[in-house]
């Protein structure tokens, strides 16, 4: 089995080590010029981003050979997985890939625009996050099958979704908005983590045009000095069962530019 899993603060990371099977990250995946994979399973563990799956994960769809007996999909989020699920489904049929099954798994919620992220954390277990793994790990195994059936209501929220709040919340260019405070030590942790490779650091941290807008420069940033114009909260949040340098070694892609980081 195969799992491919996009991660920004590490909750799908987690999820997909708990999975089990061969992981594989889908920044590093998007650097080969093609992407064949093939076994009895393959899966994609990612989050919900403006209703919806993140856009590399999108690309990663569209870009990658597939060929597999059950093919799954899975979503970590931490409000409302709106209609994810519908858009997954049809997501995998412009793919040309057959879906079997697709879940989600509710977990610490990192949108900072929305949240305070102390509370996230603490009232993480009401949400009985291993519980909820251990059902979507049974059912992977079980081969079990549950595909979403999108009615009239589902179309219309997908439209919605996806056109109104995915555009206002997923812009390419969302981080040049991000401000960088006096905590800086230009040690190059944002760089390593952005799974877009769209930060440089020099003696300056630059933010370029290909934003994912998940957020993992901003919660993974050792000093904190990191900030978004209208998050609500200071507090930072990583999975407390990942490494940062898991999450480094899952994003981290060099650019072609005079890149220099530390650290």
């Amino acid at each position: 089995m195969k799992v491919c899993y996009f991660t920004a603060t590490g909750n799908s990371l987690y999820v997909a080590k708990r999975i089990g099977g061969d992981r594989l990250s889908v920044p590093q995946l998007m650097k080969q010029d093609s992407i064949e994979l093939q076994d009895d399973a393959v899966g994609i563990v990612c989050p919900v981003y403006g209703g919806e799956m993140p856009k590399m994960v999108r690309r990663f769809l569209k870009k990658a050979q597939i060929r597999t007996d059950f093919f799954f999909f899975i979503y970590t989020y931490g409000m409302n997985a709106s209609a994810a699920k519908y858009h997954a489904a049809q997501a995998a049929k412009d793919a040309g890939i057959r879906l079997g099954y697709v879940a989600s798994i509710k977990m610490v919620d990192n949108y900072l625009p929305g949240f305070e992220i102390r509370n996230q954390i603490e009232t993480a277990g009401e949400k009985h996050i291993e519980e909820q793994i251990a059902a979507v790990r049974g059912d992977i195994e079980a081969r079990k099958t549950c595909i979403p059936a999108a009615g009239l209501l589902q179309k219309i929220a997908m439209t919605l979704i996806h056109g109104t709040l995915g555009r206002a919340v997923l812009k390419d260019t969302a981080a040049r908005a991000y401000m960088v405070n006096e905590n800086c030590i230009r040690c190059g942790v944002c760089a390593r983590v952005c799974p877009a490779g769209n930060i440089v650091v020099t003696d300056r941290v630059t933010f370029g045009d290909q934003c994912e807008d998940c957020y993992a420069c901003v919660h993974n940033c050792p000093k904190n000095a990191i900030h978004l114009q209208h998050e609500k909260s200071a507090a930072r949040f990583r999975n407390e069962h990942i490494a940062l340098q898991e999450i480094m070694d899952a994003n981290h892609c060099m650019r072609a530019s005079s890149e220099k980081v530390s650290g």
